[in-house]
């Protein structure tokens, strides 16, 4: 079935009602449903629809709960009349995230080995294919800001948790000072976007608010600029008035080099313009690259300004 874009998803995006980046450690309830829907989807609802056949939906069921009580040194993963309800029962209340991941990760191997069988799909009662399962899955782990995806048959983090402790929170608790209010705005908006697969728009947020941050620096120091100054430009005010410390102003050559060259001129090339007769597409990690080099260069600008006094 995939994902409908429904109207109730279209007032939370336009209100802005986003969570604080993503999200490791919970799991919601809308989202176990969800999965659980899309293994019936996939694998069918435990079914023997020809006991004649080897892998019927039930025995398929039986192997995944097996493999994982096997794993934990249980009989059993939860109540239910047989494998299938046990194991759907397991992903609907299970608290440990990573036992949730693991029932994820080996039914999703188990939905890739099987539907390259010829049939086997007919057989199981399946009403799509593993790249569409895949393909659905990740889209609602991002939909709920739930940071892992599954890649190349394993679960994995989005973001590594260095990078999410260090660099994206620290810079919103920055931006959450009122003067930063637009800026904060379009920092959020930038992952709401790449939460949602919309890499282009997720690049030009990402610039808006890393030109907003240097704006609201150049008003607080009263340094000269114009309001329709590109970023090149409000990065040469920054510089020009000392916002970098003289004595690292050799080893910030580079990281100059990557706000001049990284933030705004990938977004000039690839997201901000037009692109012609043919479709460009923007792969996901485009847009996390852009979201944490604008959060580490957003967060080195407003404590460079603090430092000045």
């Amino acid at each position: 079935m995939g994902v409908v874009d429904l109207f109730s998803k279209r007032q939370k995006k336009f209100r802005g009602e986003v969570s604080d980046v993503f999200t490791y450690d919970s799991i919601p309830r809308e989202l176990r449903v969800q999965v659980i829907a899309i293994l019936r989807d996939a694998l069918g609802r435990g079914q023997a629809v020809r006991h004649e056949w080897p892998n019927t939906s039930l025995e398929v069921y039986t192997s995944i709960h097996n493999i994982l009580c096997r794993e934990y040194g249980s009989f059993e993963l939860a109540d239910g009349m047989d494998s299938y309800e046990k194991l759907m029962q397991f992903l609907l209340t299970v608290r440990d995230v990573e036992r949730f991941l693991d029932a994820v990760e080996v039914s999703f191997r188990v939905i890739d080995k099987l539907l390259l069988i010829p049939d086997q799909g007919t057989f199981l009662g399946s009403r799509i294919g593993a790249k569409e399962a895949k393909e659905e899955l990740n889209e609602r782990f991002r939909w709920h800001g739930v940071g892992y995806q599954l890649v190349s048959g394993e679960v994995i983090r989005v973001d590594s948790q260095f990078l999410h402790s260090e660099a994206v929170k620290p810079t919103l608790a920055l931006l959450q000072d009122r003067r930063y209010a637009g800026a904060n705005a379009e920092f959020l908006k930038a992952f709401e976007h790449y939460r949602h697969g919309n890499t282009k728009e997720c690049l030009n947020e990402c610039l808006k608010a890393f030109e907003s941050t240097m704006k609201i620096i150049c008003e607080k120091r009263s340094w000269a600029f114009k309001p329709t100054d590109t970023a090149k430009a409000l990065l040469d005010a920054c510089y020009q008035n000392g916002l970098v410390p003289a004595p690292i102003q050799s080893h910030i050559s580079s990281v100059r080099a990557s706000l001049e060259s990284g933030v705004p001129t990938i977004r000039n090339r690839l997201g901000g313009h037009g692109q012609g007769a043919t479709v460009v597409e923007l792969p996901p990690h485009y847009a996390s690259y852009m979201l944490h080099l604008t959060a580490t260069t957003i967060q080195f600008l407003i404590e460079s300004e603090k430092a000045l006094g």
